[in-house]
């Protein structure tokens, strides 16, 4: 179902039929609801376009698929550049020519066929014990590798699509063997099996099960705002690892618009305003996030995190190598 920005369920949106009314649009999301909200509320505030969203956890490209061109859907919102190439990759979306999108997104954060846009970046970083962790103990992601730390990291599935995304990475600077190994050796290192999310993990630390966790940064923002997990938050310090002969690596979360847009004039407005500075400055504010225009800064607690320089490698060569990595993730077995 989905949502307005008042949060009133507009039930008679699918795949079929849903009210015809002409100052709206929608949106499927892979992003959370805490997440968006602000920013639709404030699109429609400026905009006087109601955002209806349907909040997804799995099966956005299938469902997409099979609504065909009868979607009511618009606008997809996920993260993760693999996600964001597999909406592409069926066949689902439809290119935006927007002088507003070239001038506000790098190059760099934007599919070469217009296909695709970022809209934020993330870091996947460690966290690092206050208590246990030395400055300068850990610096690179082959660190994570390394036999010293046995028994000491933790870190969620190894399929999800933050981590397959990092492995994408591995295999991008060092080739499918030694990204094997450093699965293997990454996998010898933890604490426990993979399992729950980046924030179970600093959890994981604040009780001393592990000294390391692997997470995006945002999470970091999120937990010092919530009473229940500042205390996790604050047993812990972000730690950039880069590659040895690279940088940190990043991911993305970002937009497009779908193949059968039924209010596609509304959806280049709203594609267009969250690459430009209210948005931005919203992710940046609000979710902790790194915008991707150029003309906004991360907020002053991101930016007290400290700074690194991101890994070179073309985010459409990570989504590509994500069957890789998924296969690798596989062959070590490395949830089990």
């Amino acid at each position: 179902m989905f949502f307005s920005r008042s949060t009133i369920f507009a039930t008679a949106l699918t795949a079929i039929g849903f009210p015809a009314l002409a100052n709206d649009v929608n949106v499927y999301s892979y992003r959370q609801p805490e997440l968006v909200k602000p920013l639709f509320d404030a699109f429609t505030e400026q905009s006087g376009i109601t955002v209806n969203v349907q909040f997804l956890k799995k099966g956005l490209v299938e469902k997409l698929v099979a609504e065909g061109n009868r979607s009511p859907a618009d606008v997809i919102l996920t993260v993760d550049i693999s996600r964001l190439n597999s909406v592409v990759e069926a066949g689902v979306t439809q290119p935006i020519i927007s002088e507003i999108l070239n001038n506000n997104i790098p190059a760099k954060f934007r599919d070469p066929e217009n296909q695709w846009f970022a809209l934020t970046t993330r870091a996947r970083v460690a966290y690092a014990s206050k208590e246990r962790v030395l400055d300068g103990e850990v610096t690179t992601y082959e660190d994570f590798a390394d036999p010293k730390w046995k028994n000491r990291i933790c870190t969620r599935s190894g399929t999800n699509a933050y981590n397959l995304a990092l492995t994408s990475a591995v295999i991008a600077n060092h080739g499918k063997d030694v990204a094997k190994n450093w699965l293997l050796g990454l996998k010898s290192n933890l604490a426990r099996k993979p399992q729950g999310n980046d924030r179970a993990q600093v959890k994981a630390i604040y009780a001393g099960e592990c000294d390391i966790s692997i997470g995006n940064t945002y999470y970091m923002a999120k937990m010092l705002a919530n009473p229940e997990q500042i205390e996790w938050a604050n047993s812990v310090r972000i730690v950039f690892p880069k590659f040895k002969d690279g940088g940190t690596h990043m991911n993305v979360s970002g937009v497009a618009m779908t193949k059968a847009a039924p209010n596609k004039d509304n959806a280049l407005k709203l594609i267009e305003w969250l690459s430009g500075d209210t948005a931005q400055e919203i992710y940046a504010e609000a979710n902790g996030e790194y915008p991707v225009n150029p003309n906004l800064s991360p907020s002053n607690l991101v930016a007290s995190w400290g700074t690194f320089i991101p890994d070179d490698t073309p985010l459409v060569e990570i989504a590509k190598l994500r069957p890789s990595s998924l296969k690798l993730t596989e062959i070590v077995a490395f949830n089990e």
